[in-house]
């Protein structure tokens, strides 16, 4: 149980193009086969972030459902990531957590992003996931989740806190610096998976997936280049770390209107 393999995978994605982003990330997915435990992609990995869900979306099990299973099952590894979902006559940007044993576990973007209207056309989350794989407790996030610490407050236990996104290079400063400060205040290893180049609305983006520690420290940043990186992450080193540290034990359920006491997730 110590060690955790993880893997990001930078990519550029094609605009609206399922087929053509699904054959591009393959190889990259195929080539990490028995070197690696979970395998992060982007934000919208199918189509790049996108409004045009009316179009775009699939069914809860469909074709890209599919593929995520087919690969993790290929390469021994968990494949998450988001993309755009039609249920009951909703549409949600859902990251799937897709195991090799056809196992899966599904979390729907809670902070939907308003300045591109994301809240006009999907529906809103209603609760975090916590999804265990071995051995580790992981809570997945997405995008915009990454500006609101409460949503990601470690007082439900988890061992690694990840987000998948498409974060425009205008806001890289934002991106970098929240993803140490999710870090640091939650004692918890914190990957961000980002993709790189310019969508179909002309805006860029610079990548800067990140891999922070426990204490804050940048284990990898990368910008600009489509990458696939594995890292080992330590078990054993974090908890060290929160036992000499011992913050969050001191911290309250305090959400602003009431005394601190706790609270059941929702």
């Amino acid at each position: 149980m110590d060690t955790l393999r993880v893997s990001t995978i930078q990519s550029n994605l094609k605009w609206e193009a399922i087929d053509a982003n699904l054959a591009d990330l393959s190889p990259k997915i195929l080539a990490l086969k028995d070197k690696t435990d979970i395998i992060i992609l982007p934000e919208m990995f199918s189509t790049g972030f996108t409004n045009n869900c009316s179009i775009l979306a699939e069914k809860p099990t469909g074709k890209t459902f599919q593929w995520m299973y087919k690969h993790a099952t290929d390469v021994g590894a968990v494949v998450t990531g988001s993309y755009i979902i039609k249920e009951n006559d909703k549409y949600y940007n859902r990251l799937i957590w897709m195991q090799p044993n056809g196992k899966f576990g599904l979390y729907n973007k809670r902070y939907l992003f308003t300045k591109a209207k994301e809240h006009d056309f999907y529906e809103r989350g209603t609760k975090r996931v916590l999804v265990e794989w071995k051995g580790w407790k992981i809570c997945p996030l997405i995008c915009y989740d990454l500006r609101f610490p409460m949503w990601a407050r470690n007082n439900i236990g988890y061992d690694l806190l990840l987000y998948t996104a498409n974060w425009p290079t205008t806001r890289a400063k934002h991106w970098k610096s929240l993803l140490q400060a999710r870090a640091i205040e939650n004692q918890a290893y914190t990957v961000g998976v980002n993709r790189v180049g310019t969508d179909g609305n002309d805006f860029y983006y610079s990548g800067d997936t990140s891999i922070i520690d426990y204490s804050g420290d940048i284990i990898y940043q990368t910008a600009h280049v489509e990458d696939v990186f594995t890292v080992e992450l330590s078990y054993d080193d974090q908890e060290a770390y929160r036992t000499q540290l011992a913050f969050l034990q001191d911290q309250e359920n305090y959400d602003g209107k009431n005394d601190g006491s706790p609270k059941s997730d929702s």
